[in-house]
């Protein structure tokens, strides 16, 4: 993302209660995990293997996040750490779906990967988010 669009969501961030000391790097690192488990989880879901149905509420849990964190406007601390949870949650079940597979897919394998560090960089947010309140 570019500086000019980073630091429009910046502004957008510092205007949120508590969050004036909000690491714009962090969020990025975020928003990009993010949008790279969306694809990985939609070109899994095509797979047609047991992990499908995880894989496609994963990658609509993802791609939620991302654009959720590109509009800050409205957003509260608490409603932005409810829905990094749930995004951490639904990379959870989407991992241990997918890594049942990994042995012997490499889309599986992948995935499981994507969303593991999706749920990492969801983690850092949040604790990032934590520590600035």
């Amino acid at each position: 993302m570019d500086s000019m669009m980073m630091g429009a969501m910046s502004e957008d961030m510092m205007s949120m209660p508590g969050m004036q000391t909000m690491d714009m790097a962090v969020m990025q690192a975020c928003m990009d995990a993010c949008a790279a488990c969306e694809q990985a989880c939609t070109v899994c879901s095509t797979q047609m293997m047991d992990c499908s149905t995880a894989c496609m509420n994963c990658a609509d849990m993802a791609g939620t996040m991302m654009r959720s964190m590109m509009r800050m406007q409205g957003m509260t601390v608490a409603s932005m750490e409810a829905m990094l949870d749930a995004c951490i949650a639904m990379c959870r079940m989407c991992m241990d779906a997918c890594v049942q597979h990994a042995d012997h897919s490499e889309v599986c394998k992948m995935c499981a990967q994507s969303c593991q560090a999706c749920m990492d960089a969801c983690m850092a947010m949040k604790n990032m988010m934590m520590a600035a309140a």
